[in-house]
């Protein structure tokens, strides 16, 4: 991994960084809208690790000279990332019985898309700067 596709990732870890610390501050006002902070911070730490894995399971397929390998890098990233996320979920549900927390599940699936979002658009960077794309 070169610097430039480093620098593409820099958002995503800025991002990881600033929620963390967002939920860890206003841990009181969350909780009293009935928000787990637990269950976020959790979520949010596997959102990022496995867009992080996504992320460099989708870069590899970009040195490669078979265009479909991008495409099953795509389709493989994303089966990947909403099966964890299922299985996450469900281990939780399993766990909490009837204590789960309904919004934090919700804040978790709005930082589903915001970690896709910006996994694709780091991608469609790098993908911009190939020479032969």
């Amino acid at each position: 991994m070169n610097r430039n596709s480093m620098a593409t990732l820099r958002p995503m870890i800025i991002l990881f960084i600033i929620i963390n610390a967002l939920f860890l501050t206003s841990k009181s006002w969350l909780t009293r809208k009935g928000i787990d902070t637990d269950v976020v911070i959790i979520g949010n730490l596997v959102l990022f690790l496995v867009s992080l894995f996504s992320f460099l399971l989708t870069y590899r397929s970009l040195s490669s000279a078979n265009p479909n390998s991008f495409v099953r890098a795509m389709y493989g990233s994303f089966i990947i990332k909403f099966f964890v996320c299922a299985i996450a979920a469900f281990v939780y549900i399993m766990m909490a019985k009837k204590n789960v927390s309904k919004p934090a599940l919700f804040v978790c699936m709005g930082l589903y898309v915001v970690y896709t979002f910006m996994e694709v658009s780091s991608l469609i960077k790098l993908l911009k700067q190939r020479k032969n794309a």
